[in-house]
């Protein structure tokens, strides 16, 4: 009997609770009775906590989110994803080329002999200059492998002495000059060179294996191109920049911000992306030249990134920094931009000012009245985290948050309710499962290909999300142009997973489990905590491996944890994540085997020489039809390979405020819109709230 009105009652009382508490949270009105400032205070909540409030070493949403508001770049993509000055006025591009002429031919004869056969050439005009190059000694970085320990690298500095070279100045880059080049001048250049001939060994103290040796040589002649591209980027800088403590912004800021992302010590995921730079000057304190060792297709939008205030983060506020926290000599040796307290205390340029941190509760930021872009009219911004979607959605409902991402069980309801601005648009991104391909069974694309085949896929897109979304098929999602259309989904075939489990060695044992030579082929799948769609597909993947005769078992992390024992340091075995990605066709970052180190993107450590040729070749295409050939090729083989299971891309809907609207540069309120690219925060410094009320027709 007790059970039985346990039953009863329990739920009962538990609902009972729940309205009481919708009608006790204030709404926005009664909120707005006692406390006038929530009319220029925005609040938005997030699953899970911030991790590094720094643009060079953050790789996770919510700090990224944040540090968009306290950081601005050089340059922007405005609302049309074209590339705008910010902190920048404008830039100039041009090319330095540089050209090795063939054994024998004097220098001095090849010059006249360039000279008159380019000013009778058609593209001739594009040529502003042309001399000779003196020789030089160059210092090469290169990386050698332990033997034993394929984590493990050593950078070693070599030197090689480069030749006279005629140098040809273009006014615009030319990827193609080469080709036109050799059909004007066949004669005059080289047609081979391995520049590692040129190697001093003797300066190296190091005892290389042959290995080694030869690792050494290829990366070196990697260097020693023929025809030398050199992208010349010059930006001039705004003047009238503040950092938020007051101290003016310079070129000095845009300096130390390359060099922090270089620095080793930093583990930078973003290096890659500034590793193509040659050399960096600066002209004055406004204006700044980059030069590019090689053809380089994203080098300006790269600068997109944050600008850290030099002020604060130079040598000696550093060593300052480590005296005040009587740090030890093995702690100073690692100390670097990871560990500085200015990843909890940010200072930027942006449109919203740091103002405190409460850990798994709140950040708070500020409006920056002296943004040189303009205030925004918001004067308060705070991100609450909150893991519960539930409470998120009770807590929007009733007013406390004017933001709310909607479940995709969700989105037709609010799309259908007029007391909610509601924006839908197809996310560029995707679910994934990522497998750790450095340990095996997970490094044979056999057991990957198996384990993404046993994976009802299309129960997931329509149980898990309703359908609002599609199949993705590869590393670029299908509505960008980068996607291959023929590559197609990984089919639900357990008939097709359990041979080549079979072709891999596995065959099924007295319990039924999957083995191979005595060992039950069995993985730990994880994912973090606050995403009930990454919690679906955690308990789909167990079940559906169950059938297959795969051993799983899950676990949940709260984000931080996540990241920090699992994702950054590559020890998982297998792990459902999602990326939000850009309209930038390079991903480098993502699947380049240089980018397996902890805190890179690359973090299931895959390798793969193709789809590193493919993704240097994508880095310098310039011409959109040949990338587009290019991405397509990188997408085919990454699919192959399968070192994720390519889940869905969905639809993304967005529940605001009714009262959030957008001021005009006339001063006009008009009603909330995302960009014409579909980001709905590109105009979040014009948002402000009408305290008019609206008339609705109450539905929903």
């Amino acid at each position: 009997m007790l059970t039985k009105r346990t039953l009863i009652f329990v739920p009962a009382a538990v609902i009972a609770i729940l309205l009481q508490a919708y009608w006790w949270v204030p709404t926005y009105e009664t909120q707005l009775r006692g406390n006038s400032a929530r009319a220029t205070t925005y609040i938005e909540a997030t699953s899970g906590d911030a991790r590094l409030l720094n643009p060079i070493v953050n790789a996770d949403t919510t700090s990224s989110r944040i540090t968009d508001l306290v950081f601005t770049g050089l340059v922007k993509l405005d609302e049309d994803l074209d590339i705008a000055p910010d902190l920048a006025t404008g830039w100039t591009l041009h090319e330095r080329v540089f050209v090795k002429l063939a054994d024998g031919v004097p220098v001095i004869r090849a010059l006249s002999e360039f000279r008159a056969r380019v000013a009778t050439a058609s593209w001739g005009d594009n040529v502003s200059d042309i001399g000779v190059a003196p020789a030089e000694t160059r210092t090469h970085d290169v990386e050698i492998v332990d033997a034993d320990d394929a984590d493990k690298k050593t950078t070693l500095q070599v030197t090689t002495e480069w030749p006279e070279r005629i140098r040809i100045n273009l006014r615009e880059i030319d990827q193609d000059f080469e080709q036109k080049l050799r059909a004007l001048v066949p004669a005059l250049v080289a047609t081979k060179w391995q520049l590692s001939d040129a190697i001093n060994w003797a300066q190296l103290t190091e005892t290389l294996t042959p290995e080694a040796r030869t690792s050494v040589a290829e990366q070196v002649d990697e260097a020693g191109t023929i025809v030398e591209h050199n992208p010349v980027l010059t930006f001039a800088l705004r003047k009238d920049v503040t950092f938020h403590d007051g101290e003016a912004f310079d070129a000095d800021d845009v300096r130390f911000t390359y060099e922090a992302i270089m620095a080793t010590r930093n583990l930078s995921p973003r290096r890659a992306s500034f590793e193509p730079i040659k050399t960096f000057e600066l002209l004055d304190p406004h204006n700044v030249r980059i030069v590019y060792k090689r053809l380089y297709a994203p080098a300006l939008l790269s600068w997109a990134i944050g600008m850290l205030p030099e002020h604060l983060l130079n040598a000696s506020r550093m060593e300052a920094e480590m005296e005040a926290r009587s740090l030890s000599d093995d702690a100073r040796a690692k100390f670097g931009m990871r560990d500085v307290q200015l990843n909890r205390d940010p200072v930027g340029t942006g449109p919203y000012r740091f103002e405190s941190w409460t850990s798994d509760e709140l950040i708070h930021m500020s409006a920056n009245a002296q943004f040189y872009a303009g205030a925004p009219s918001l004067a308060t911004f705070y991100f609450r985290v909150i893991p519960d979607r539930l409470t998120q959605e009770f807590e929007f409902r009733a007013g406390a948050l004017d933001h709310y991402l909607a479940e995709p069980h969700q989105i037709g309801r609010y799309l259908n309710d007029d007391n909610f601005a509601t924006f839908t648009n197809p996310q560029r991104g995707y679910s994934y499962i990522a497998y750790n391909t450095r340990k095996a069974p997970f490094d044979d694309p056999r057991v990957r290909r198996a384990l993404g085949l046993a994976i009802d896929v299309p129960a997931i897109l329509r149980y898990v999300f309703y359908g609002h979304g599609a199949r993705v098929t590869g590393p670029y999602p299908s509505n960008t142009p980068w996607s291959d259309p023929d590559v197609q989904p990984l089919a639900f075939d357990l008939e097709a997973a359990r041979a080549l489990l079979a072709e891999a060695g596995f065959k099924p044992g007295a319990d039924g489990w999957l083995q191979r030579d005595g060992k039950v082929l069995e993985l730990n799948l994880i994912t973090n905590n606050g995403n009930p769609t990454r919690k679906a597909i955690l308990a789909i993947a167990q079940d559906s491996w169950r059938k297959l005769g795969v051993k799983s078992q899950t676990q949940v992390f709260e984000w931080a944890v996540f990241l920090k024992d699992f994702v950054n340091p590559g020890k998982f075995d297998a792990l459902v994540l999602g990326w939000r990605l850009g309209i930038d066709d390079d991903q480098f970052q993502l699947w380049h085997s240089s980018q397996t180190g902890y805190g890179q993107l690359n973090f299931t450590g895959f390798t793969d020489d193709a789809v590193d040729d493919l993704l240097k070749r994508i880095r310098r295409e310039y011409d959109r039809e040949r990338l587009a050939a290019l991405t397509r090729r990188l997408h085919r083989r990454i699919a192959e390979a399968q070192p994720y299971t390519f889940l869905v891309t969905t639809n993304v809907a967005r529940a605001m405020d009714r009262k959030l609207k957008i001021v005009e540069s006339d001063g006009r309120l008009a009603p909330l819109r995302p960009a014409r690219s579909g980001e709905m925060f590109y105009f979040m410094p014009q948002w402000t709230k009408s305290v008019v009320p609206e008339l609705t027709t109450g539905n929903g």
